[in-house]
């Protein structure tokens, strides 16, 4: 099975809490204006990788993750192959962390998109909107997005005040 993917970051801190890996995936419907990853919109974009070669790269540094972070492009386009990757990461014990353009409503009511919903431990959801830009926010870029803890694809809490 594999993802088309835009791009790795091995470490991170600024894209969820911990130290962590970002899994950028291609493809995008949303057309977000102001999409930070404009480029990453594409279907193209990038290149196809296997999910055993990603989740490698990802046992290299799983002394020091906390966890690993999908973002892109939209992580739920691809939601069926990114489902199988978090299991495998979940099983080393490290947590999900998951960037969507979709609201967490939308997401909830999608069957297709409910396989990657339920290995995700912390959704940010919604589009960017520069109208509502708030560089003061933690890991999310405008106030129409919520960070939510997730238990198989249920919101536990709203983490919005905790960042």
């Amino acid at each position: 099975m594999n993802l088309q993917v835009a791009g790795f970051l091995e470490h991170s801190t600024v894209n969820g809490e911990g130290f962590r890996s970002v899994l950028f995936v291609s493809g995008c419907y949303h057309n977000c204006p102001d999409c930070h990853n404009k480029e990453m919109q594409s279907f193209s974009y990038g290149e196809q990788t296997s999910i055993q070669t990603i989740y490698e790269s990802i046992l290299k540094n799983k002394p020091l993750l906390d966890g690993v972070t999908f973002s892109g492009g939209e992580p739920f386009e691809q939601s069926g192959a990114l489902a199988h990757l978090a299991q495998l990461i979940k099983k080393e014990g490290l947590s999900i962390w998951c960037y969507s353009g979709y609201t967490y409503e939308v997401l909830s009511k999608d069957a297709n998109k409910m396989c990657l919903l339920e290995q995700v431990d912390v959704l940010v959801d919604g589009p960017f909107i520069k109208e509502k830009a708030n560089s003061e926010l933690k890991y999310r870029g405008s106030t129409n997005q919520h960070i939510y803890a997730l238990n198989h694809g249920q919101i536990i809490k709203c983490l919005d005040e905790d960042f």
